[in-house]
C-alpha cells in the first residue's frame, strides 16, 4: 500500500459535522452535501487524503462521561504544523481527562472529539517551543 486514499466517518448531524471539519479543522471542501443523493460531505486534506462524512446515526458518541483517556481506542489522526496544532489544543481543550498533549517520540499528539463524539487526534512533527507551558503525557500517565 502506498497511502490512505480516503476515510469515511459516521456522524449524527451532518450540518454540525460539516461546519466543524471545515471551520475548526480547516479541511478543504471537495464535494458539498448537495452533490450527493444521501447525507454526505467530502473533504480533502492538504496531503490529498479524502475524508467523507456520512450522516448515519452510528457515530462513536464518546463524551467526558465515557472517555477518561484516549489511548488504545480507534481514532483518525490529522498531521499539521506547530502553529495550527497549538491553536487546536487551545480551542478544543477540556473535553475529557488526559487529552494530551502526548509525547510519541518523533511527534506530539492531542486528542479531541468532533460534534458526533468521534475520537480524533492532531499531531505535529514540528519541534516544541522552548517556553512550553503544557506538560507532555505518555502511556505511563494513563491508568
Amino acid at each position: 500500500m502506498d497511502a490512505v486514499d480516503h476515510i469515511n466517518i459516521d456522524v449524527d448531524d451532518l450540518d454540525a459535522a460539516h461546519e466543524f471539519y471545515r471551520d475548526v479543522l480547516g479541511l478543504n471542501l471537495l464535494r458539498p452535501p448537495e452533490d450527493f443523493q444521501g447525507a454526505h460531505v467530502m473533504f480533502e486534506t492538504g496531503a490529498g487524503t479524502v475524508v467523507t462524512l456520512m450522516e448515519t446515526g452510528r457515530a462513536e458518541k464518546w463524551d467526558e462521561r465515557g472517555l477518561d483517556h484516549p489511548l488504545d481506542k480507534a481514532h483518525v489522526a490529522f498531521e499539521t504544523d506547530r502553529e495550527t496544532y497549538e491553536s487546536l489544543m487551545d480551542a478544543l481543550d477540556d473535553q475529557f481527562p488526559k487529552q494530551g498533549p502526548y509525547d510519541w517520540g518523533e511527534f506530539e499528539g492531542f486528542y479531541f472529539v468532533d460534534p458526533s463524539g468521534n475520537l480524533l487526534e492532531v499531531v505535529t512533527y514540528d519541534p516544541a517551543p522552548a517556553d512550553r507551558e503544557r506538560r507532555l503525557l505518555d502511556h505511563d500517565d494513563v491508568e
